[in-house]
C-alpha cells in the first residue's frame, strides 16, 4: 500500500490483470489510469457529509478533460460507496488530485476512509456488445460535439444496416468506436463511418488502429471512405471517380477496385445527414 496527496491509498499493479481480456489489446504509452474501490464512512456524520459533498465533486471530476469515467453510488451498506474512475494517463489522474486536494470535498472529507486499487490500463479493440448503443451514441456525441454521428450509428443500427460496430474499450468504458456499413456498389463495399475517439485521448494512435481493424475485417471489399485525404492514405485509401452525392477529392477508396465512374449509393441512413 502506498499513499498519495488525494488520501487515498492505492495498490499498485502494472497491468489490469482483474478485467477480462477480451479482444486486440493497443499498446499505449503512457497508459491510462484505473481506480477502483470504496469510500467507507465511520458513522452518520461522515455519511451526511459525503451525501452533502458528493454530487458536486462528481460533477466537477467528470467536468475534468482527462476524465474517461467518474462513477459513484451507495453499496447495500449505506456507509460505503463504490468509486470507478478512469483517467486519460498519469498525468490527467495527477491534475484530478490537485483539484480535489482544494475543494470543499478534499478538504472536509480527509477522515472519511479510503480502500482503491490504482492500474495501468490499455484499451483492447473488440465489436460492440449488445446494450452498448447509448455509450456509443454518448462517445460520438462527444467526440463530434453535435448530435449528426450518433443519429447515424442509430439509425444504421435500427435499420439493420450496421454491417461492423468495433469499439475501442478500457475497463468497461468506450472510448473509440468505427462503423462500417452496406454500400451499394457494382462489387461488394462497404462505407467505413464514422470513426470516434474520446476528446482525451485523440491523437494517440487509437482511430488509427479502428480503422486498421475494421479493414482487417473485409479482405474482399472495396471499402469507401469521406475524409481527409492526408489522414486516410496512410491506410492504403486513394481518392476515386465514382458517381455518388459525395463525389469529389474528399471520396476515397480502399480495396478491389470500383470501375470508374460506376455509381455507389450508402445506406438510407446517410440520406438523414
Amino acid at each position: 500500500m502506498s499513499g498519495c496527496t488525494c488520501g487515498h491509498h492505492h495498490h499498485h499493479h502494472d497491468h489490469p490483470h482483474q478485467h477480462a481480456a477480451e479482444g486486440v489489446e493497443l499498446a499505449l504509452e503512457p497508459p491510462l489510469v484505473a481506480l477502483s474501490g470504496h469510500l467507507i464512512c465511520a458513522d452518520m456524520d461522515q455519511m451526511l457529509l459525503a451525501l452533502d459533498l458528493l454530487p458536486d465533486h462528481v460533477s466537477l471530476s467528470r467536468a475534468e478533460p482527462g476524465n474517461l469515467r467518474f462513477d459513484l453510488s451507495q453499496t447495500e451498506d449505506p456507509m460505503v460507496w463504490r468509486l470507478d474512475e478512469l483517467f486519460a494517463d498519469a498525468e490527467a489522474f495527477a491534475a484530478h488530485q490537485t483539484r480535489m486536494a482544494a475543494s470543499a470535498w478534499g478538504e472536509r472529507s480527509r477522515d472519511i476512509a479510503r480502500a482503491f486499487d490504482r492500474i495501468n490500463v490499455l484499451p483492447r479493440i473488440r465489436p460492440e456488445h449488445p446494450r452498448e448503443g447509448a455509450a456509443i451514441s454518448a462517445l460520438l456525441r462527444r467526440a463530434f460535439d453535435g448530435e449528426d454521428e450518433a443519429r447515424l450509428v442509430e439509425n444504421l443500427r435500427d435499420h439493420d444496416d450496421l454491417a461492423l460496430s468495433l469499439v475501442a474499450d478500457v475497463a468497461g468504458t468506450i472510448i473509440g468506436h468505427v462503423a462500417m456499413s452496406p454500400l451499394g456498389a457494382e462489387g461488394p463495399a462497404f462505407a467505413l463511418a464514422p470513426v470516434a475517439v474520446h476528446p482525451a485521448l485523440q491523437g494517440r494512435g487509437i482511430g488509427g488502429a479502428l480503422v486498421r481493424a475494421a479493414i482487417a475485417t473485409a479482405p474482399e471489399h472495396s471499402i469507401v471512405v469521406l475524409g481527409d485525404p492526408a489522414y486516410y492514405r496512410r491506410f492504403g485509401f486513394a481518392p476515386v471517380d465514382l458517381a455518388s452525392p459525395y463525389a469529389g477529392p474528399h471520396l476515397m477508396a480502399r480495396g478491389p477496385a470500383l470501375p470508374a465512374g460506376s455509381t455507389i449509393t450508402h445506406a438510407r441512413a446517410f440520406s438523414g445527414l
